[in-house]
């Protein structure tokens, strides 16, 4: 099996209209168990897996959604994995990269969650003097958890609950992707939408 590496640098980096182009997700673990945490008590929420918790009293399971989030090397809180759309690879394919190189997990792109836009200092650059971002979000049904991966020796993994990864968020604007491009999934039933042709296209559905 060959040794699995991150890729480094920017020297592939996309940018637009001065944005360095950032691709990310939020992975779910749904299970399948009797829960005072009810379906209708979740926040709006945001890679993930299905579980089926088997319980003795014989009532109708709940549906429960977790989230994965792994720690931050530059402070405290907690982040979604993501990182830089490059010149060879699609937006998704990128995210898919990046959940496998930061968390090390593996799993299906489900849903588009939208483009979210902010600044980060420590991306100031010459195409994007100003440190602005634009990353697009994608749901990822996790299938797969990596033992050893790119990024073990320093990124610990953790999966959620709605309101803990609430709680827990770093970012104001992943905070939202959570909260608001999460939830509209979520109250349609989490049905699988992904279509290539209109998540490819960074210049649509912006916030």
């Amino acid at each position: 099996m060959s040794e699995l590496v991150a890729r480094t640098g920017r020297h592939q980096q996309r940018y637009e209209d001065g944005y360095r182009l950032i691709a990310g997700l939020i992975s779910l673990s749904i299970h399948h168990s009797i829960s005072v945490l009810t379906v209708e008590s979740f926040p709006r929420c945001l890679p993930f897996k299905c579980r089926n918790v088997e319980e003795d009293d014989g009532d109708t399971p709940q549906k429960m959604v977790e989230v994965l989030m792994i720690n931050s090397t530059s402070g405290p809180g907690l982040l979604f994995p993501k990182g830089g759309w490059e010149n060879d690879e699609t937006a998704e394919e990128a995210a898919v990269r990046e959940a496998m190189e930061e968390a090390g997990v593996r799993g299906d792109l489900v849903h588009f969650l939208g483009c979210y836009s902010f600044k980060s200092k420590t991306l100031q650059d010459e195409y994007s003097p100003e440190g602005l971002c634009r990353a697009a979000m994608y749901a990822l049904h996790v299938n797969e958890e990596l033992e050893s991966w790119p990024e073990k020796s320093h990124r610990k993994r953790c999966w959620l609950t709605i309101p803990e990864a609430v709680e827990c968020c770093r970012h104001v604007w992943m905070r939202e992707a959570l909260e608001k491009g999460f939830s509209n999934w979520y109250a349609d039933g989490m049905i699988s939408t992904l279509s290539k042709n209109e998540f490819c296209n960074f210049s649509s559905n912006q916030h």
